[in-house]
């Protein structure tokens, strides 16, 4: 059985940080991510890092945010700086083993105060 648990949501104005924590148990994974969803938007991907420690991220995003993970505690990163309104949104993390069905945690609220 596979969960995930995120924290480290939150309120912050404009120019703050916020870092999200992903834990995952029952396996591991070879891609974890976060991705977000804004009221009335489509969900994105926000950024993906692999067990090797390739990364992508969304150009809104670049400079900003920088994913890491924890293989050993297999547990996934978004540090998140420079926040801006337009950053809030659900946050949700999401891990992957390639062919087989991917997992997304519950989600956490990010809102960022103009």
């Amino acid at each position: 059985q596979v969960q995930l648990v995120e924290s480290g949501g939150g309120l912050v104005q404009a120019g703050g940080s916020l870092r999200l924590s992903c834990a995952a148990s029952g396996r591991l994974f070879s891609t974890m991510a976060w991705y977000r969803q804004a009221p009335g938007k489509r969900r994105e991907l926000v950024a993906g890092i692999t067990r090797g420690g390739f990364t992508n991220y969304a150009d809104s995003v670049k400079g900003r945010f920088t994913i890491s993970r924890d293989n050993a505690k297999n547990t996934v990163y978004l540090q998140m700086n420079s926040l801006k309104p337009e950053d809030t949104a659900v946050y949700y993390c999401n891990v992957a083993n390639a062919g087989y069905t991917d997992y997304w945690g519950q989600g956490t609220q990010v809102t960022v105060a103009s």
